[in-house]
């Protein structure tokens, strides 16, 4: 979630209360004091109107008596309450939870194992697990070492300044330094990747932060150009670069889960569960290492000089262990 939703969300959730402690206040002085123009309290007001318990009928939902002269909550659907969570939300809240902090980059470790250890408490599950670990959430807290790297790349983000990294590219295979502007820290296909505009490529490229072996914070500011901000943009791996080559591939049936770790796009599914795919790759030798690390379970289609070049190397590989066994 971007810097600019996780604060609208929390505005909204705490107009309730606000003007619950300040009825009749006008639209100015509450903009005034949020921090908001009133064109914005008067949209955010509007979105809290259709938003409420679950049926959403008439009783269901917050109601609010409001103008730029005065403001008054005449409902709160419960929301002037402190939240209580079933044992299947907090279920679910732990879960997602947990999942974010294997995710690097995409949360503060402590603080989400903090909020872990006060649901788990609140829950009544803390109980379960052992002494060592049961706490306020201050000592699990303190226990917890983020990644130096996306400690690294989140402060950069926080304080809105570019980045030195040193990146390994698996298209490629190659290491390369590189000087970024960090736009949002993103998840795709179950992997956190930093998004930020490259100097060197002149565009918006996706890291994966797994993948960064060094990362330093500059003094300089993070100055993206406005199309770099778009958010519903560049998050195709291979979007940014068109000039990488394409393989067409044959998967069969047992390595099919190939699809799970590499960016490919399915171009059709046989009967025997066999997948025909495409791959981008950056260079040819690296595509071929890894078609033969398949043996016969991946079969290049096309480009001809990759299937020649899996040919040769599985030629000479052939050769190699005749030679050995003579």
């Amino acid at each position: 979630m971007s810097n600019r939703l996780s604060s609208r969300l929390s505005r909204l959730l705490n107009l309730v209360p606000y003007f619950i402690a300040n009825p009749g206040m006008s639209a100015a002085e509450a903009a005034a004091e949020l921090g908001v123009t009133t064109t914005q309290l008067m949209t955010d007001l509007n979105q809290l109107w259709v938003c409420g318990l679950p049926g959403y009928g008439p009783g269901d939902l917050i109601d609010l008596s409001f103008s730029e002269e005065s403001i008054e909550v005449t409902f709160s659907a419960g929301i002037d309450r402190p939240l209580r969570l079933t044992s299947t939300e907090a279920t679910a809240l732990l879960i997602a939870l947990r999942s974010l902090v294997e995710m690097p980059g995409m949360v503060d470790p402590s603080a989400a194992h903090s909020a872990i250890a006060k649901i788990e408490d609140a829950a009544g599950t803390a109980a379960a697990r052992t002494p060592a670990t049961v706490s306020t959430g201050r000592e699990t807290a303190e226990d917890v070492e983020e990644d130096p790297i996306a400690a690294t790349v989140r402060a950069a983000l926080h304080h809105r300044r570019a980045l030195d990294i040193t990146y390994y590219s698996a298209s490629r295979d190659r290491v390369s330094e590189r000087t970024v502007d960090p736009v949002r820290i993103v998840l795709v296909d179950n992997r956190s990747y930093l998004q930020a505009w490259c100097r060197q490529a002149e565009g918006v490229r996706l890291f994966r932060l797994d993948r960064i072996d060094a990362a330093t914070e500059l003094e300089e500011p993070s100055t993206p150009p406005a199309q770099a901000l778009a958010r519903d943009s560049n998050l195709e791996l291979f979007s940014g670069d068109p000039s990488l080559p394409h393989a067409r591939l044959h998967i069969t049936a047992e390595c099919v889960w190939v699809l799970d770790y590499y960016p490919m796009d399915v171009l059709a599914v046989g009967a025997d569960g066999a997948v025909e795919a495409s791959m981008s790759y950056g260079a040819l030798e690296w595509m071929a290492r890894l078609v033969l690390g398949f043996g016969g379970g991946i079969t290049v289609l096309e480009p001809v000089e990759l299937v020649e070049e899996v040919r040769r190397r599985a030629v000479e590989a052939l050769a190699a262990y005749e030679a050995v066994d003579v």
